[in-house]
């Protein structure tokens, strides 16, 4: 049985261009972020816990979220509320950077 992401969730990000999704998706889990059941929802989704050693450092499971999805770091609470075993938020830079030209994100 499909749930609501495989039914609602992935047609609709997927039928937009990939950059327009990674900004959908930012900006819907930065409000998320700040409105508690909201982030209870987002926990429903979380993985069965697959705790993995490396380097000495424990992690809850080995999914974990890449550097550059949230570069400004505005949506912490939501990444962990979705279970990461790892989160890598943002950049720290001298001055602001314009990024790559687009298209910079695709599937």
């Amino acid at each position: 049985m499909k749930n609501g992401y495989e039914l609602f969730v992935r047609p609709l990000l997927f039928s937009l261009d990939a950059e327009t999704a990674h900004h959908l998706t930012n900006t819907l889990l930065q409000r998320a972020s700040h409105f508690d059941p909201a982030l209870r929802v987002l926990r429903s989704f979380q993985p069965s816990p697959k705790p993995k050693t490396l380097f000495g450092l424990d992690f809850p499971n080995p999914i974990g979220l890449a550097a550059g999805l949230d570069k400004n770091g505005v949506a912490l609470p939501a990444w962990a509320a979705l279970g990461f075993g790892f989160i890598e938020l943002g950049t720290v830079t001298g001055k602001a950077q314009p990024g790559n030209p687009k298209p910079r994100i695709f599937r």
